[in-house]
């Protein structure tokens, strides 16, 4: 299969758009025929009947179910309702999502659109949160703390900024200011170490940021590279600037690792001088920036990675297509992880020797108060 042109994709949503603005007979019985009544709970009871059905123009097989489900919440909890379901295989007891909806003729629809996973995601989380402490002590406390911070600074500063239509370059680096401020002051405590790591690390994301926007605006890359964000843009009315939102995300992508590689120079830097107190700045820095490059090695293959790995579905995708090498590259799903991929690689080289020579400035004859036993708190 051929990929769809991203172009044509985007006239095909200007019609529907149209259609629904201009077409208002239409727009209306589209609303009153489904008539959505909320996502609840469900539990299966019992497969009635199940059996493989052809989808339609492939040869591929899909799974089709009749199921007994006793509903878990809202205001039909207790009763126990028929879903037919084609979405994904259930078994016996195991709890799901579903919409209900009733149509204009009074005929009711209930349709799955979700494994319920919240016992397995608290196992996790818990499992997370145990491990973080039992090896970090009160650090990896401050540091969940931080982490817990960081991502109320996204919900609730960072994600209803962009919807009212601020800056997203600009809030993602205020917020990404605020981030950093948590993760570094609050898990290591506030003290010349942390403020250079910090200082440095603002240095960076301040280059990295303008070094996203050239790539990002030479690339030509319209931040569309997704369906969820053709999606957002029909539901904010075409308001939000997804070249400003890519931008963001590259920032904001990339605190997690400039932060470990800052706070891990600082350390470096304080180690050598309290080691050997004779050592001049000069010989530090060749120490600390010897240091630097092993750990900037190992992360940017793990940032080069981490992406390849929640992109592998698509990666997989392409590989069976017939399209040249340099035509997949050339789209904009790939370009634009490249582009953030390389971005984020060339932010992570360039804090290791900015945050390196702060901390030989001003780091020497500091002795710190606390173990370097750095259990960072990523911040993403």
């Amino acid at each position: 299969m051929i990929m769809v042109n991203f172009k044509k994709r985007l006239k095909f949503y200007s019609f529907t758009i149209f259609a629904l603005v201009f077409l208002p007979d239409v727009s209306f019985a589209q609303q009153i025929q489904n008539d959505y009544q909320g996502t609840y709970r469900g539990k299966v009871t019992e497969i009635q009947s199940e059996e493989l059905r052809e989808i339609p123009g492939t040869n591929t097989d899909h799974l089709y179910q009749t199921i007994k489900a006793e509903i878990l919440d809202g205001p039909k909890k207790g009763e126990v309702i028929t879903i037919e379901n084609d979405y994904l295989e259930l078994d016996k007891n195991d709890k799901f999502y579903f919409n209900y909806n009733i149509y204009i003729d009074g005929s009711v629809d209930y349709a799955v659109v979700n494994i319920d996973r919240r016992d397995s995601l608290i196992l996790f989380g818990l499992l997370f949160v145990g491990a973080v402490v039992s090896f970090g002590g009160w650090q990896g406390v401050r540091s969940l703390v931080a982490l817990g911070g960081s991502f109320v600074a996204i919900f609730y500063v960072l994600l209803p900024g962009l919807l009212q239509g601020w800056n997203p370059l600009l809030i993602s680096l205020l917020v990404a200011s605020g981030i950093l401020a948590a993760a570094i002051f609050f898990t290591h405590g506030f003290n010349r170490e942390s403020v250079v790591a910090y200082s440095g690390t603002m240095i960076a994301v301040f280059l990295t940021g303008i070094l996203a926007i050239i790539a990002v605006h030479m690339s030509d890359l319209s931040g569309f590279a997704s369906d969820e964000s053709v999606y957002l843009n029909m539901n904010t009315d075409g308001l939000l600037d997804f070249t400003g939102l890519l931008l963001g995300a590259i920032i904001i992508g990339v605190l997690g690792v400039l932060d470990d590689v800052a706070v891990t120079q600082a350390a470096v830097v304080t180690e050598l001088y309290d080691s050997n107190a004779k050592l001049s700045r000069r010989e530090v820095y060749k120490r600390a920036l010897r240091v630097g490059r092993e750990h900037v090695g190992a992360l940017v293959n793990t940032l080069v990675l981490a992406y390849t790995g929640v992109s592998l579905p698509l990666l997989l995708y392409f590989y069976m297509s017939p399209i040249s090498f340099w035509s997949l590259v050339n789209s904009e799903v790939f370009a634009t992880e490249i582009i953030r991929a390389i971005v984020g690689s060339i932010g992570l080289i360039m804090t290791v020797p900015i945050v390196t020579a702060l901390s030989v400035f001003y780091l020497k004859g500091y002795k710190s108060k606390h173990s370097h036993n750095h259990s960072h708190g990523h911040v993403l």
